[in-house]
């Protein structure tokens, strides 16, 4: 009796364990990620997105705070939660509408933002956010700036004239304050880089003054200092990769002749920067695990997958290098995305992010950290701008780096680059 027991057990437990096997050997196709993609970025945006469209988000959204948090957080924090959202959801709401049901989403959402931006910048309404006070909003109307870039055609253009201007009027009033002497010099940038690119008056000292001290900054190897000393951190990736590249992107359409180049030609430097991005973007390749973790060091790993934007924004732009497969990115991205968002871990009961990395770690988080903060999570979700056709959607999966290191497979030696 006991030897059927066992012989039934064992049965049943290779059952379980083949089927076990057998479901982690699944590997999806694109189409799959990309939906994968598509419904995590709505769960993390749309709390966002739907209570600003409905003047309701300083009604809803936490005011969760990290230790020792100094900022006037009903001041800032909203404005923070839409800029850095709405930065990494632009390129998804810039493709052209279709018959998909992604397509239909995506008009959902796009009918949201621009009904939540007029509200922005309404005075009547209470989710006007605050640019005129404190420090803080310039860094976060730099976000918003670098929607309105990567996304004219979707978040832009459709605003009525009087929300133009009153957003126009808001930027501008930036420019009474200073911040911190390191990544913020390129946030003040990318505000006159947008005043630009609708035509407006702007300030090109603050543009000169931010590329050149960038140039003077990189570290080598990819790498830049963040003001003048090196931090050991994500920052290349959060801010100053992406935000660099698309400054100097900006830069060469709709040629100004208020604008005097100092010290740089701006085709030269934007490839230069590009350059050094591609070979940024290999090391948070290199980074990312067989299990699609990836180390948990340095500043701000509270914005979790922001960690990948120069990765993200350097498959945006098919500037990966020869390699790094569109696929193999995909796919390491797609892993962790799945670590991060497919459970609950990251979310409060009404689906808001909560502060942490990989679960509600409040102690982790910066003492300039709040709930609104942490929406820079959707930077990691920029290759949803690539049409579902592209090979890195379209392109069978394929393992990335960390994956083929630590399973035996060939892998391209690593060497440091002197541009």
């Amino acid at each position: 009796m006991k030897r059927i027991i066992f012989l039934t057990i064992s049965l049943f437990l290779g059952i379980f364990l083949f089927g076990q096997k057998n479901k982690t050997a699944v590997v999806s196709t694109g189409a799959q990620d990309r939906a994968y993609w598509v419904k995590t970025l709505d769960k993390i945006s749309w709390p966002v997105v739907n209570n600003l469209a409905n003047g309701t988000l300083r009604q809803n959204m936490p005011l969760e705070v990290g230790p020792q948090y100094y900022l006037k957080v009903k001041e800032v924090t909203y404005l923070e939660a839409v800029g850095r959202c709405l930065a990494g959801i632009a390129p998804w709401l810039e493709l052209p509408d279709d018959n998909t049901s992604e397509s239909l989403l995506r008009k959902k959402y796009k009918e949201a933002v621009i009904k939540g931006l007029t509200n922005a910048v309404n005075p009547q309404n209470p989710d006007c956010l605050n640019f005129r006070t404190d420090n803080q909003p310039i860094v976060d109307a730099a976000f918003l700036a670098h929607a309105f870039l990567r996304a004219p055609m979707a978040l832009w253009e459709p605003l009525d004239e009087i929300t133009k201007q009153r957003f126009v009027s808001e930027y501008k009033s930036l420019r009474d304050r200073s911040g911190s002497y390191n990544n913020w010099l390129l946030f003040a940038a990318i505000n006159e880089a947008f005043l630009r690119a609708v035509g407006e008056e702007f300030d090109p000292a603050r543009i000169d003054f931010a590329i050149n001290k960038m140039q003077e900054w990189y570290a080598g190897d990819g790498q830049y200092n963040d003001g003048p000393k090196f931090s050991m951190d994500y920052y290349n990736s959060f801010v100053i990769h992406p935000i660099l590249v698309d400054l100097l992107a900006s830069l060469k359409t709709k040629p100004s002749t208020k604008y005097n180049q100092k010290g740089y030609g701006v085709e030269s430097a934007y490839q230069q920067a590009v350059k050094r991005m591609v070979r940024y973007s290999e090391f948070l390749e290199r980074l990312i695990a067989p299990d699609g973790s990836f180390p948990a060091f340095g500043r701000s790993i509270t914005y979790r997958s922001a960690a990948f934007q120069a990765l993200a924004q350097t498959a945006l732009i098919h500037q990966l290098p020869e390699w790094v497969s569109p696929a193999q990115v995909r796919c390491a991205l797609t892993k962790v995305h799945y670590n991060l968002y497919d459970g609950n871990q990251n979310f409060d009961a009404k689906g808001w992010l909560v502060l942490g990395f990989n679960g509600h770690q409040p102690m982790v988080a910066d003492q300039y950290t709040s709930t609104g903060s942490l929406y820079m999570a959707t930077l990691s979700f920029l290759p949803l701008g690539l049409p579902a056709n592209d090979p890195f959607w379209s392109d069978p999966a394929a393992d990335w780096t960390g994956k083929k290191a630590w399973s035996g497979q060939p892998v391209k030696k690593d060497y440091k680059v002197d541009y």
